[in-house]
C-alpha cells in the first residue's frame, strides 16, 4: 500500500487511465467521494464516517460532509414513517383502553 500522498497519487493517476476516467484524481478528492457518496449517503452514520477517515473530531467531518436534497427528502421519509408509526400504536392502545 503506497506510504505518501504522492505515491497514492501515482496510484490513482494509474487507474484512471486504465479506467478511461477523464478527470484527474487525487486523494483528497478520492477521500471526499467515499465519505459523501458512498457512506453519508448510504446511510452510514457521521460518527462511523469520522473514524474510518481517522479524524480526531467529528466537526472536521461535519464541515466537509454534503447532504443532497435526495438524502434529505429520504431522512424525512423515515422519521415521518417513524412518527406515523408511534401515532398508530398510541391511538391502538387508546382504543384498547
Amino acid at each position: 500500500m503506497p506510504q505518501s500522498n504522492q505515491k497514492m497519487n501515482a496510484c490513482l493517476k494509474e487507474m484512471t487511465v486504465h479506467c478511461e476516467i477523464k478527470k484527474e484524481l487525487h486523494f483528497h478528492i478520492v477521500r471526499h467521494t467515499f465519505s459523501n457518496t458512498i457512506r453519508l449517503t448510504n446511510g452510514a452514520p457521521i460518527e462511523s464516517v469520522s473514524k474510518i477517515l481517522i479524524r480526531k473530531n467529528v466537526r472536521t467531518t461535519q464541515h466537509y460532509a454534503k447532504v443532497s436534497d435526495k438524502k434529505i427528502g429520504e431522512d424525512m421519509k423515515l422519521l415521518r414513517d417513524k412518527l406515523n408509526l408511534i401515532a398508530a400504536k398510541q391511538k391502538q392502545q387508546q382504543t384498547i383502553i
